[in-house]
C-alpha cells in the first residue's frame, strides 16, 4: 500500500478522536493502576486504545495493528502495520502537566514511514509521511517543521526525560564538548522538540518500546533529523524485532558528531 495524503488525514482524524477521549478522562478524578510490568495505566490509556483500534480497522481493515494497551495476536511478522501507543507520557497525565501524546505509527518493512503525535492538552498535532514534509497543527494554523541546529558557540539543547531517570546519561553528557542545556519533557514530544527546531539532541539509554519512537521518528526524520541506535544505523520497527528499543540518539542532523552511546 503506497502511503498516500489522504491515509495521513486519517491517522490523524484517528488521533484526534482518541485525544477527545483522552480529554474526556483527564478533565475527572481518575484513577490509575499498574500493569504486569509495573508502569502505571488509567482509563484514558484503555479508551483511546479502543478508539484508535476500531477507527485503524475500519480504514485500514487488512493491516496489523500493534498497541501497547492490547495483546499481539498477530501470527508471523507483517511486512507493514501501524505501531500504536494510545497515551504516551502516562506519568506526565497523573501529574497534569500536558506533556502526554497520543502516537500511530505506519510502518513499511522495518522503516516507520508516516507518523501522528497528537499532544491533546497542548492543543498541538505533529504529522508526517515521507516525500510529504513534517507538519504542526495548532491554534496558530499549519507549520512546517525544519530541525535546526543552535548556533556555533551556543549550548547544545539537551532533550532528557522528565520522568524517567537515566544513570548513564551524566556520564555520556560529560564526554561532549562545550556547555549543555538540559531540556526535561515527556513523552515522544521530546522528538517533536527537535524536528520543530527547538531542540538539538535526545539521547535515550534507558528502556523504550518501539510503539514509544516509531511515530515521532517518522516526524524528525521527514523534518531533517536522525534516529539511531548504538551501531550508527537508523532505528528500525517490526515483529520480527525485539518490541524494547536499543539504546538511540535522536539529532538534529544526520552530520551531527557525538561520543558513542553505551
Amino acid at each position: 500500500m503506497t502511503f498516500m495524503p489522504a491515509h495521513l488525514e486519517q491517522l490523524c482524524a484517528c488521533a484526534e478522536a482518541a485525544g477527545q477521549a483522552v480529554m474526556d478522562v483527564y478533565r475527572t478524578e481518575f484513577g490509575a493502576w499498574l500493569k504486569d510490568d509495573n508502569s502505571p495505566v488509567t482509563d484514558a490509556d484503555r479508551r483511546a486504545d479502543q478508539i484508535i483500534r476500531e477507527c485503524l480497522q475500519s480504514a485500514f481493515p487488512s493491516i496489523c495493528v500493534v498497541s501497547e494497551e492490547s495483546p499481539i495476536a498477530e501470527d508471523g511478522a507483517p511486512d507493514r502495520l501501524f505501531l500504536v501507543d494510545p497515551v504516551d507520557g502516562t506519568r506526565e497525565f497523573l501529574h497534569r502537566n500536558g506533556e502526554f501524546t497520543v502516537n500511530i505509527a505506519w510502518v513499511d518493512r522495518g522503516v516507520a514511514t508516516a507518523g501522528v503525535v497528537l499532544a491533546p492538552a497542548l492543543g498541538q498535532l505533529y504529522f508526517a509521511a515521507r516525500g510529504q514534509g513534517a507538519w504542526r497543527r495548532d491554534a496558530a494554523g499549519l507549520t512546517a517543521l525544519r530541525t535546526a541546529a543552535a548556533p556555533a558557540g551556543a549550548p547544545l539543547r539537551v532533550m532528557v526525560s522528565r520522568s524517567h531517570g537515566d544513570a548513564a546519561l551524566q556520564p555520556w553528557l560529560a564526554r561532549w564538548p562545550g556547555e549543555q542545556r538540559a531540556q526535561p519533557v515527556g513523552s515522544s514530544l521530546k522528538f517533536c522538540r527537535i524536528a520543530e527546531g527547538a531542540a538539538d539532541v535526545y539521547p535515550r539509554f534507558g528502556p523504550t518500546r518501539q510503539w514509544d519512537t516509531a511515530a515521532a521518528q517518522a516526524i524528525l526524520e521527514e523534518a531533517g533529523g536522525q534516529v539511531l541506535d548504538a551501531a550508527g544505523q537508523p532505528l528500525r520497527y517490526g515483529l520480527d524485532r525485539p518490541l524494547l528499543n536499543p539504546n538511540f540518539i535522536a539529532l538534529a542532523s544526520a552530520g551531527m558528531a557525538y561520543p558513542p552511546l553505551p
